[in-house]
């Protein structure tokens, strides 16, 4: 049995939607996504939610993280693959941002646990959304 993708062409009924590379680097930003949104709720639960505007920006990127982390796993679309490349740099500069000059009253520090996890979750969701978009787009 097959089905027929909006551009007309026809795939095999049990494929997912995206080629198998392509599937993989969306998995890669996913959990990258995923990650980055973990130590973000994290971090809201051990006292960044009592920071004026910190709290609600750490508790919305938790939530945000969450729901693009089903959208690109689920949704083959290049929609969810745009989000995870500006999810992972924004939430990474604004990082960068507040270990090197302070942002928004916060003064990060480069190297904790939650730091690198975070830093590396985001450039895994940057890389592998950006690796999915191109392999996506070239077939």
């Amino acid at each position: 049995m097959t089905i027929m993708d909006a551009d007309g062409r026809t795939r095999p009924a049990t494929a997912p939607g995206a080629p198998g590379p392509a599937r993989g680097w969306r998995a890669v930003s996913a959990v990258g996504v995923l990650m980055s949104a973990v130590v973000h709720l994290v971090l809201w639960f051990d006292g960044y939610r009592d920071i004026t505007l910190v709290g609600p920006l750490f508790l919305l990127n938790a939530l945000g993280g969450l729901v693009l982390t089903v959208l690109l796993l689920t949704w083959s679309h290049w929609l969810p693959l745009v989000g995870a490349i500006g999810f992972g740099a924004a939430t990474l500069l604004a990082f960068v941002g507040s270990a090197a000059f302070g942002l928004l009253g916060i003064s990060a520090t480069l190297f904790g646990t939650n730091e690198l996890v975070a830093a590396a979750a985001e450039l895994a969701a940057v890389v592998g959304a950006t690796a999915a978009l191109l392999r996506e787009q070239a077939r």
